[in-house]
């Protein structure tokens, strides 16, 4: 199996696996305990969180660890909205369903929501934001690099706008993590939320930055900020696997994401020489290297998609999120797709396991597949 769905997870790295056993085995006190096996895991705990803040130039007291993504985004933004006054609200049309989720049920809890549109690239509109401020805005939350077609926000410039405005502004950079460079000091953001098996770490890790000056409140009565953004027992050995997964990979990370850069062109070189039509999706410039969001025009997603994987490619139709969902992707909606549009995206997404010698294999696969298919179409249409 050729694997190119590494914006869903990546394989944990030999490091981050050897770390994660070696600490299961040998710290396995509860961090909070006060005997010396509970201080021996509390100081690999505060060493994790020295790793993680020094990838972000942040300070270890303001990186808080949860369980990933999902549970990052909601007690981040609610964490934020606990100490604003406003009933206003605005996100965008394609942020991942772990945001999407949280602002519905905001919507719920009397929150009124705007939804920013975006371009035909992903990018939002910044006059429409600029146009939906309102003295009652609380938060923003706009996502780093979709993780569908990699654009890239530019979220240093809309950060700067909304602190002008007092607005306070939370950054789901899962995707962008690890591959961009992220520095809170010039990021402009009072939150923002990363994730580990997306680096080569494991899953049910990941970790929150929380800005000191925004006067955020913890979402679970009886914790002040200064002590838990998150109840529960700290799953020492995960995060400790995150952390050396995030100086792994944040030490390679521009040559990484050089090589991959030249294994997407040489791919997308390929797939346009193919005698089908193809359409790729997202920004050409302003955009990540490692997702490549694609469009077979008369071929379904969903079963290019499942016929990659009879073929030994492992690809998506999207985020992981709307795996199974017989919808038309709500990313492609948003960038104007009609219903038929939509259904047939596909994503491809690289990293450490793609070299270019899989490129004329995953050519050839992909050209059977279109082959095959297009053929029955042509059959049937002259029957």
């Amino acid at each position: 199996m050729i694997y190119l769905d590494h914006a869903a997870t990546t394989p944990m790295s030999g490091k981050a696996l050897e770390v994660y056993v070696n600490v299961a085995k040998h710290y396995f006190g509860n961090a909070s305990s006060l005997h010396d096996e509970g201080s021996a895991a509390k100081q690999i705990l505060e060493a994790s969180a020295k790793t993680i803040a020094s990838t972000l130039n942040a300070r270890p007291q303001d990186v808080h660890f949860n369980s990933g993504a999902t549970e990052g985004n909601n007690l981040a933004i609610n964490s934020l909205l606990k100490a604003k006054q406003g009933r206003h609200i605005i996100t965008s049309e394609i942020e991942h369903s772990s945001v999407r989720n949280v602002f519905l049920k905001l919507e719920q809890e009397g929150y009124e929501v705007t939804r920013l549109p975006v371009d035909e690239s992903g990018f939002i509109k910044f006059k429409i934001l600029e146009e939906s401020i309102r003295k009652d805005t609380a938060l923003v939350s706009l996502q780093h690099v979709n993780s569908e077609i990699g654009t890239i926000q530019e979220i240093q410039k809309i950060g700067s706008f909304l602190q002008k405005q007092g607005t306070l502004f939370h950054s789901d950079c899962v995707q962008s993590y690890g591959r961009l460079p992220l520095d809170i000091k010039t990021l402009n953001v009072d939150a923002l939320t990363i994730s580990s098996h997306k680096i080569y770490g494991p899953k049910g890790a990941g970790a929150v930055w929380m800005n000191p000056t925004a006067d955020w409140k913890s979402v679970f009565p009886g914790h002040d900020n200064t002590s838990r953004f998150r109840a529960g027992t700290a799953d020492v050995p995960s995060i400790a696997a995150f952390a050396i997964a995030a100086k792994e990979r944040i030490s390679e990370r521009e040559s990484e994401q050089e090589r991959i850069r030249t294994f997407k062109e040489k791919l997308l070189s390929e797939i346009k020489k193919m005698e089908f039509e193809v359409e790729v999706e997202g920004a050409s410039q302003q955009s990540v290297p490692n997702i490549l969001g694609l469009r077979f025009p008369g071929m379904e997603g969903q079963f290019m998609m499942l016929e990659c994987n009879q073929a030994g490619l492992a690809i998506s139709t999207g985020s992981a999120c709307q795996a199974g969902s017989d919808k038309p992707n709500k990313t492609m909606v948003a960038l104007g797709k009609n219903e038929q549009e939509a259904r047939e995206f596909i994503r491809l997404s690289f990293g450490k396991e793609n070299e270019e010698h899989q490129i004329p294999l995953i050519i050839e696969k992909m050209n059977s597949i279109l082959n095959r298919h297009f053929d029955k179409v042509n059959y049937y249409k002259t029957k």
